[in-house]
C-alpha cells in the first residue's frame, strides 16, 4: 500500500487567492537541487475526495475542489502552516497515485 497525504480547498482559493503557482515551483526547484524526484501534484476535481471517510461531499462542492497531493506528509504540513486556510488528510492506495 501506498500513503498519501493532501491539502485541500476550493480551486479559487489555491488558484486566485494564494500563491501556490510560486509555492509549488520553489518546491519543485528545491527537489531539482537535491536530486529528489518530484512526489506531488496539484489536482483540479480530485476524484479520492469520494473515497475519504473524513470528507463526505456532495458532488457539487466537489467539483470546486484542488488538492496537492504527495508521498512526503512533512511537505503536506508544510503547506498547512504556510498556507493555513486549508484541510489536510490521507489515503491509502494500492497503486501509485496517478493524478485525474
Amino acid at each position: 500500500m501506498y500513503n498519501y497525504y493532501f491539502a485541500i480547498a476550493s480551486q479559487n482559493f489555491f488558484i486566485n487567492q494564494e500563491p501556490i503557482e510560486e509555492i509549488l515551483r520553489e518546491r519543485k526547484h528545491y527537489y531539482e537541487n537535491n536530486n529528489k524526484d518530484i512526489d506531488f501534484w496539484f489536482v483540479i476535481n480530485p476524484n479520492f475526495i469520494h473515497h475519504s471517510r473524513e470528507y463526505r461531499l456532495s458532488s457539487n462542492i466537489s467539483n470546486s475542489l484542488a488538492a496537492i497531493v504527495s508521498s512526503d506528509r512533512y511537505f503536506i504540513q508544510w503547506l498547512k502552516l504556510r498556507i493555513g486556510f486549508i484541510n489536510t488528510g490521507s489515503f491509502k492506495s494500492k497503486s501509485m497515485f496517478i493524478p485525474n
